[in-house]
C-alpha cells in the first residue's frame, strides 16, 4: 500500500484524468499528458495504473460504488397517493444528477460496454441494478397488495424504466435542441416513471 504522499498523488492523478475526460475524448488523453497535468512524470504514473484504460476503470469503479447509493431513492420508498408522486421525482431528480456530475466517466463506461468490454460492462450494470432491483421489488409489494395486474412483469417493467432514465439522463442537453426545458424534463419523465411502477397517474 503506498503511504499517505502516494496515495494523495494516485488520487491527483485521477483527478486530472477525469477533468481530461470532460474535454477530452478518451482515446485521445495520454499518459504523458495526465502526468504533466498532476505535475509528475510519465514513471509515476505507471508506479499507480498499468495504462490510461487501467486508471480510468478506476475512476469508473469509485463512481459505480457511489451510484450504488442511488438504490435509497427507491427502496422501502412508499409508491402511494401523494408519496408516490414524491418517491417519482426524488428517483428522477437524483438519478439525473448523478449522470451530471459523472456524465465524462460515465460516456467512457457506455462506450465500453456498447463495444463488448465486459469490465465495462459489469460496471454499467453495477449502478444501473442499484435502482433497477429495488424498482422490480416495488412493483412486486404493489401485486402482493393487488394495486398493480398480476400480468405485469416486475422485471420488465423494472428494465424499461431504468434503460428510459438512462438513456434519458445521458442525453440531458441534447433536449435542449429539442426545445425541451429541464424545468419540463423532469416533472413529464416523473409521470413516466410514476405510470410505470404504479399504472396510475399520480396524486399530487
Amino acid at each position: 500500500m503506498a503511504g499517505r504522499r502516494g496515495q494523495a498523488t494516485r488520487q491527483k492523478l485521477l483527478d486530472c484524468l477525469g477533468e481530461m475526460l470532460s474535454s477530452s475524448p478518451y482515446r485521445d488523453v495520454k499518459v504523458i499528458d495526465v502526468a504533466r497535468k498532476a505535475g509528475t512524470s510519465p514513471a509515476t504514473f505507471y508506479q499507480y495504473f498499468p495504462d490510461v484504460e487501467g486508471a480510468v476503470l478506476e475512476i469508473a469503479d469509485q463512481v459505480a460504488t457511489e451510484g450504488a447509493g442511488l438504490t435509497e431513492l427507491v427502496a422501502d420508498r412508499s409508491w402511494v397517493g401523494k408519496a408516490g408522486w414524491t418517491t417519482s421525482q426524488e428517483l428522477v431528480d437524483g438519478f439525473l444528477e448523478f449522470w451530471r456530475k459523472n456524465d465524462a466517466i460515465l460516456r467512457v463506461v457506455d462506450l465500453g460496454a456498447a463495444e463488448g468490454d465486459k469490465r465495462f460492462y459489469k460496471l454499467r450494470m453495477k449502478i444501473l441494478n442499484s435502482v433497477n432491483n429495488s424498482l422490480a421489488d416495488a412493483v412486486k409489494d404493489l401485486q402482493d397488495k393487488g394495486k398493480v395486474d398480476k400480468d405485469v412483469s416486475p422485471a420488465a417493467v423494472a428494465g424499461s424504466l431504468v434503460a428510459m432514465l438512462a438513456a434519458v439522463a445521458s442525453h440531458q442537453r441534447g433536449f435542449q435542441t429539442w426545445g425541451v426545458k429541464q424545468a419540463e424534463l423532469k416533472p413529464n419523465l416523473a409521470l413516466l416513471v410514476h405510470l410505470g411502477v404504479t399504472g396510475k397517474k399520480p396524486t399530487k
